[in-house]
């Protein structure tokens, strides 16, 4: 009898059918991260991804931060001032992308990921309509892990990088339609706004996104009287409630846009598109028929633009004319205010850097935060972006798949 029971026992333990205690995850040690800031080679690209107050915070926690000399200097803020916040200026190029983590604002390039060891985590934006294949092949050797910030959640499943971008964006382009109104800029010499007894300055904004709502928050703050359209009732009816103002908005319809176009003083077109190219709403019809002197500012010229007689310029030769209009066409606008925009992300990438250090590194954090995994686009040299996937005729592999086994 007592065999028959250790045959049993041995047959249980074999088939693995005695129980055993549960296997709790333990979490991580909180890891230092090394961090390295290159400088921006991409054309007119001033921004800067970590600004010192960052590094300062970084350093504080344990962190490492390499950065590139001249990284800052085109947001006005020196390598001395990178040094006193605790970073390592970096004087070789290569060097700085020796680092784990690579923070930058524009795409990388070949040369770039020709300098990385591989093995390491790249965050900067993507540029769907930019992106070459080339690119992601070489990340994919590498065994890199890319990030897109531009597509990363905050905890409301906002694409906060992105809003803060648009925000800056908006308001600027009011900035710069007072700027060319201005008899110096060769305008009509058109205060952006109004006064008691003269007619305020008449604007139409296309679009009422955020870069349309602040562009309207700001052109009001002024005095202008301003006209908003959409594609997108829910849009305008969202719009008008945070504005807390009644504004006068309207779908896009052509004989209205085109009557409202031809009495305005400034036109700023700031329709998005979810899947591509921004539609094309205004013809070269209605641009001949503004008022001579008049400004069109097209903030979707990344997107192709939604006019047709917009090119894109460049902040060197910002603007053209065109039938007696003059026209903005400068896709990135941000860098015109680079400072604050550094700012703006710096503000939601160090919160991120922190927490990836607190949970041991950005596996951890990709696993557990399901808003930074939405900007996940190529984790661990495979691709899990689908649309890069289908575009690019590339295998992919949904991140959700993946993260069992991370």
């Amino acid at each position: 009898m007592t065999t028959d029971q250790n045959i049993l026992k041995t047959l249980i333990q074999q088939g693995g059918l005695l129980p055993k205690e549960d296997l709790l995850e333990v979490r991580k040690k909180k890891g230092d991260l090394l961090i390295g800031i290159p400088k921006e080679t991409s054309f007119q690209e001033r921004r800067v991804a970590l600004v010192p107050e960052a590094v300062s915070l970084l350093i504080a926690n344990g962190h490492q931060v390499l950065v590139e000399t001249d990284a800052g200097k085109g947001s006005n803020f020196s390598d001395n001032e990178y040094s006193e916040a605790g970073a390592q200026i970096i004087y070789d190029r290569k060097g700085v992308y020796q680092a784990d983590i690579i923070l930058k604002v524009a795409p990388p390039s070949e040369e770039e990921i020709g300098f990385m060891p591989g093995n390491q985590t790249f965050i900067s934006a993507l540029q769907l309509a930019t992106q070459p294949k080339e690119i992601l092949q070489l990340l994919s050797a590498k065994k890199v892990t890319a990030i897109a910030w531009d597509y990363i959640r905050d905890e409301e499943g906002v694409f906060s990088i992105v809003r803060t971008m648009s925000e800056i964006a908006g308001t600027t382009s009011i900035l710069v339609a007072g700027e060319l109104l201005s008899s110096f800029s060769q305008g009509k010499g058109l205060m952006l706004g109004g006064i008691a007894g003269v007619q305020p300055t008449e604007i139409v904004v296309i679009g009422a996104g955020t870069v349309g709502e602040f562009a309207t928050r700001s052109a009001l703050g002024l005095g202008a009287s301003v006209k908003v359209f959409d594609n997108s009732l829910s849009r305008l009816r969202r719009l008008q409630n945070d504005l807390g103002v009644r504004v006068h908005t309207s779908i896009l319809q052509p004989k209205v846009l085109a009557k409202a176009i031809r009495r305005a003083d400034v036109v700023i077109g700031a329709l998005r598109s979810n899947i591509g190219r921004t539609p094309c709403v205004v013809s070269e019809d209605m641009i001949a028929q503004m008022k001579p002197g008049s400004v069109v500012l097209d903030i979707s010229i990344d997107q192709g633009g939604c006019f047709e007689t917009s090119r894109i310029t460049n902040h060197s030769e910002p603007t053209f004319e065109k039938h007696g209009v003059t026209h903005y066409c400068v896709p990135n606008i941000a860098s015109r205010v680079s400072r604050t925009a550094s700012f703006a992300l710096s503000n939601t990438l160090s919160p991120l850097l922190l927490e990836m250090g607190d949970r041991g590194g950005v596996a951890d954090l990709i696993r557990t935060h399901a808003g930074f995994r939405n900007g996940v686009y190529m984790f661990r040299g495979i691709l899990t972006n689908e649309v890069l996937g289908k575009v690019f005729d590339l295998q992919y592999k949904d991140i959700n798949l993946i993260l069992p086994g991370i």
